[in-house]
C-alpha cells in the first residue's frame, strides 16, 4: 500500500512509522488514521519492534479540525468508534513492542496516540497537552483510560480539567511516560532502544505485555494463574533455551525472535 500521510520503513527488525503531515503538525485526519491502522498491521507481520514518531517539529497535534467542511456536523461518536478505536486497538494490542518517540508537542488525540504505545520516549522539549476542554470536549482517543492508570487520578484530573501543558520531564517524573531525553541525544537514543528490543526475546516481550495489561483487571489469584500460563509458554521457547545456554557459557544471547 502506498501511503500519503505517513511513512513506513523497516531495517534490521525495526519498523518506523512516521506521521508525515508536518505542515499540519501531523494532525490526524480520516486518511491518516486508516493508514496508521494498515501500517501497524503490516509492521507487526515482519518487524520485531515498531516505533512511531513525527516528521518536523511536532509529534502530533491531535484531530485535524479542518478535516471537515463544517465542524458542527462532525459526528464525534462515530469517528471515535469507527476510526480511532480500530487504530488505537491495533497499536495497543500489537504483538511486538511499540515505542512512541515523541519528537515534539503531542496534543489532544496526538498525546493519547503516543500513550497507546508500550513505551514513550520524549525529547525534553516536548510537551503533552490534553487540550480537549479548551474546545468544550473531554479527553478521548483512550485518554480517560491511560491517564489515570499511568499518572494517577489526581494528576489525570488536573491535566484534563485545566488543559495545561505537561512537560516531558514532568511526564517522566509522574509516570506518564518512560523517559525524557535531551534533544541533541533524542534520535540516537530511541534508535538504540528500538535496536535493543529488536534483538530481544520476542515471546517473552509478547507475554510481558499480556501479563501487565491483564493485571489491571485481575484479582491476585487470576493474575498468578495468568503468570504461570504465560511463563510456561515462554519456558518452551527457543529464546529461553538460548538465554540459559548463553548464561552458562558467559556470552551474550542471540535470540531468534518470532
Amino acid at each position: 500500500m502506498d501511503y500519503e500521510t505517513i511513512r513506513l520503513s523497516e531495517r534490521d527488525g525495526v519498523a518506523v512509522l512516521t506521521l508525515n503531515r508536518p505542515e499540519k503538525m501531523n494532525a490526524l485526519n480520516t486518511q491518516m488514521r486508516a493508514e496508521i491502522l494498515h501500517a501497524v498491521g503490516s509492521a507487526e507481520k515482519t518487524a520485531r519492534v515498531l516505533v512511531m514518531t513525527g516528521k518536523g517539529k511536532a509529534f502530533c497535534s491531535g484531530q485535524d479540525l479542518g478535516d471537515r467542511a463544517n465542524v458542527g456536523n462532525l459526528n464525534l461518536e462515530r469517528t471515535l468508534r469507527d476510526e480511532y478505536e480500530p487504530m488505537l486497538r491495533a497499536i495497543f494490542d500489537c504483538s511486538i513492542p511499540t515505542i512512541a518517540a515523541v519528537n515534539g508537542p503531542a496534543a489532544g488525540a496526538g498525546a493519547n496516540l503516543a500513550l497507546a504505545a508500550d513505551v514513550v520516549i520524549a525529547t525534553e522539549s516536548a510537551v503533552f497537552l490534553q487540550a480537549f476542554t479548551r474546545i468544550g470536549l473531554i479527553p478521548d482517543a483512550g485518554g480517560t483510560y491511560w491517564l489515570p492508570r499511568q499518572m494517577g487520578t489526581a494528576k489525570a484530573m488536573g491535566a484534563a480539567l485545566f488543559a495545561e501543558p505537561v512537560t516531558a520531564n514532568q511526564a517522566s517524573e509522574w509516570g506518564m511516560i518512560w523517559e525524557a531525553v535531551p534533544d541533541d541525544a533524542f534520535a540516537a537514543h530511541w534508535a538504540e532502544r528500538a535496536r535493543h528490543l529488536a534483538t530481544g526475546p520476542s515471546v517473552a516481550y509478547r507475554n510481558v505485555k499480556r501479563a501487565i495489561r491483564g493485571s489491571m483487571d485481575n484479582t491476585l489469584d487470576k493474575q498468578l494463574a495468568l503468570e504461570a500460563k504465560l511463563q510456561g509458554e515462554a519456558g518452551h521457547s527457543r529464546d529461553f533455551q538460548e538465554g540459559v545456554l548463553a548464561f552458562l557459557e558467559k556470552r551474550a544471547a542471540k535470540f531468534e525472535g518470532r
